[in-house]
């Protein structure tokens, strides 16, 4: 992307707060959107951006990585406890580099005991080979450390906050506001859309079903309507007005510039950063991604008992019809073999988080990556 000058951030490299200065653009500012003034007060000069992966994709130098590409990555807070997210935050911090977070906000599913039950006892069969029994607990349902996380991030404030599988209540919005946080909502439809413009929500992520692993929706219990990013970026555009971040099977310099051409003023790609010399997804996950053997990928709530998006496998095959919905019980329920089956290199038993444009991920580094798919801008 030719013409890109670093512009100051009131932030830091380091998201710690500084006087603001005026941006180096030649742009007047009564002429920038309200998302452009935000990624140039950042000092962000990629409109593409690094997602969020949790459950190990996004690691520290992964957003370390995208930071000092000149984009911008988001540390998942997804499956840690507030603690080791503040540790995480404080090695992104040390490198100097910008970061975001990203956090599920409680929006449960709840699951019957019943169904729970018959589920456990279908998929024992593969926990056996590991040693596991997977029915000797009750169905597990928490909020994923929410309140923690919410007091650290007000006590120690980030550029940008998303929200995902939820909406969070407004009072926690103006709290983040206040500390001088911008907050993003993760939406899959304009309906979605226009409840978290009502939050107070300063921008939205709009992600497109083609996009790996879980999928933002409000309602995973319903079917996620096909439909491509830049008619889904065009019709929620068409319903608010807050700044758009668009995601889902951005694989291309040409799907870059179709989303912001659509509506969107920056983009985020999670799964072409997954074979980067950065990605923290582990080997087995990495290989799948380049083997011909997974040729596709399906919608499945058989890991999770929640709508995700992977490389078909075994157990996607043999159980997607049998999972009831339920998160995040399904999910600690097979967390266990999951875990037991990536040790051992075992590609059918696990869940390998894939959007559809998984075949143009690439062994380099994130920053190439990244600046890779501005090129037809």
């Amino acid at each position: 992307m030719s013409g890109i000058r670093r512009t100051p951030s009131r932030w830091g490299r380091s998201g710690g707060k500084r006087a603001v200065r005026a941006p180096a653009h030649s742009v007047p500012p009564e002429e920038m959107s309200v998302m452009s003034r935000l990624l140039s007060d950042l000092g962000v000069e990629l409109p593409v951006l690094a997602a969020p992966m949790a459950g190990g994709g996004s690691s520290s130098e992964l957003v370390v990585a995208a930071a000092h590409a000149g984009s911008m990555g988001f540390v998942a807070a997804g499956y840690k406890s507030a603690a080791l997210l503040a540790e995480q935050m404080r090695t992104v911090r040390e490198q100097d580099a910008l970061l975001g977070v990203n956090v599920f906000a409680p929006n449960p599913v709840p699951v019957s005991v019943d169904a729970y039950s018959r589920y456990a006892r279908t998929v024992q069969a593969e926990a056996d080979r590991y040693g596991l029994s997977l029915s000797d607990s009750p169905p597990k349902e928490d909020d994923d450390d929410w309140a923690a996380k919410i007091d650290l991030l007000v006590g120690s404030p980030v550029p940008w906050v998303s929200f995902t599988f939820g909406i969070p209540d407004s009072t926690v919005v103006r709290a983040l506001r206040r500390v001088g946080t911008t907050v993003l909502q993760s939406v899959t439809t304009a309906e979605e859309a226009r409840l978290a413009a009502e939050t107070g929500a300063d921008a939205l992520i709009v992600q497109g079903p083609a996009a790996g692993g879980h999928s933002a929706t409000l309602t995973p219990d319903r079917p996620l309507v096909p439909v491509s990013l830049p008619d889904l970026v065009a019709h929620v555009r068409s319903q608010v007005s807050l700044p758009l971040v668009a995601a889902g099977g951005v694989g291309t310099p040409a799907d870059v510039a179709a989303a912001l051409h659509a509506g969107a003023e920056a983009t985020m790609v999670g799964t072409l950063l997954l074979r980067t010399d950065e990605s923290g997804a582990s080997a087995p996950h990495q290989r799948a991604l380049a083997d011909p053997a997974f040729d596709t990928t399906v919608l499945t709530r058989a890991f999770t008992g929640r709508p995700a998006r992977g490389l078909r496998n075994r157990f996607t095959e043999r159980y997607e019809a049998s999972a009831p919905s339920g998160y995040p019980a399904v999910h600690h329920l097979t967390a266990p073999l999951r875990r037991a089956a990536a040790a051992a290199g075992d590609q059918q038993l696990m869940h390998l988080w894939a959007g559809t444009a998984y075949r143009r991920a690439a062994r380099e580094p994130a920053a190439r990556t990244l600046r890779r798919l501005t090129e037809a801008l």
